[in-house]
């Protein structure tokens, strides 16, 4: 996976958001304490879809229903991901650090591949639950 792929730091904190936060729709990305301008969350996530890192849900046809999900070659960036948020995550102080920060924190620096691997296995699971939700709500 090259640079160009990933494109910039909007980009990984997408992704970020995607595997790790099961974020999916453009509101929860836009939320985001990073506070992504809306122009440039559209771009990103138009350049990550054309990259193939990740794809789009849409069981209803509207922008409110749509979903993004991270493909297989997104969840490949989990690996760098974890290294630039173990990086920032380690000069952030605590007590600005949501729960779900603090978790993600203990988890990794206590044993690293096992987290990779419930992370991993747990987004996939999440994936197969929105691709049912999305089927049945087509119907």
């Amino acid at each position: 996976m090259s640079v160009s792929m990933l494109g910039d730091k909007w980009s990984l904190l997408i992704l970020r958001d995607i595997i790790l936060h099961k974020k999916s729709r453009f509101k929860e990305f836009k939320e985001s304490k990073e506070q992504i301008a809306t122009n440039i969350l559209a771009n990103r996530l138009k350049s990550l879809l054309e990259e193939g890192l990740i794809e789009k849900l849409d069981p209803l046809g509207t922008k409110k229903s749509t979903r993004y999900i991270a493909t297989n070659e997104g969840v490949r960036a989990l690996p760098i991901i974890m290294e630039m948020y173990l990086f920032s995550i380690n000069t952030i102080d605590k007590v600005d650090l949501d729960a779900s920060q603090i978790s993600i924190k203990a988890e990794v620096t206590s044993n690293r591949n096992l987290f990779q691997e419930n992370r991993i296995s747990t987004y996939l699971s999440f994936v197969e639950d929105l691709k049912i939700m999305v089927a049945l709500k087509r119907k």
